[in-house]
């Protein structure tokens, strides 16, 4: 795929899948993370010449993959496909913001996120410190 193809995921989609992956790992997406995922799109400069109505397109392939038995899989080969290495810590840091969001982690979600430490290569010290970063920002 080419990234004129509006099929394609640009590295943004890629970030916004990670998001609703862990809000819907738990088959339960609650407000307060559809706010988080809302809020980093429209503040956060790596979203800024992102077209939010793409958001869509981005949410029905996790939703499509998460109803295949190998999807989470073909979602992690996609992410490592069309995100660039850089922003793999950005991701991560996202999911675990939106994961934190609503002031706890299903076990569900808590499997996915490790699941994408190992899958996107984060340093174990690098996701600590991303955790305890969400952690501290969720707090109530």
């Amino acid at each position: 795929m080419t990234q004129t193809d509006p099929h394609a995921l640009s590295p943004q989609d890629c970030l916004v899948a990670l998001m609703i992956a862990v809000s819907a790992s738990d088959e339960n997406i609650r407000t307060a993370e559809l706010v988080k995922i809302q809020t980093a799109v429209n503040n956060l400069p790596v979203f800024a010449d992102y077209d939010i109505d793409r958001m869509n397109i981005a949410s029905q392939i996790v939703f499509d993959l998460f109803e295949q038995e190998d999807g989470l899989d073909v979602l992690f080969g996609l992410i490592r496909d069309n995100l660039p290495e850089r922003l793999f810590e950005t991701g991560y840091a996202l999911a675990c913001d939106v994961g934190a969001a609503d002031g706890t982690l299903a076990e569900q979600e808590l499997r996915l996120l490790e699941e994408m430490r190992h899958e996107l290569n984060i340093d174990r010290l690098h996701a600590a410190a991303i955790e305890r970063g969400a952690r501290a920002r969720h707090t109530v």
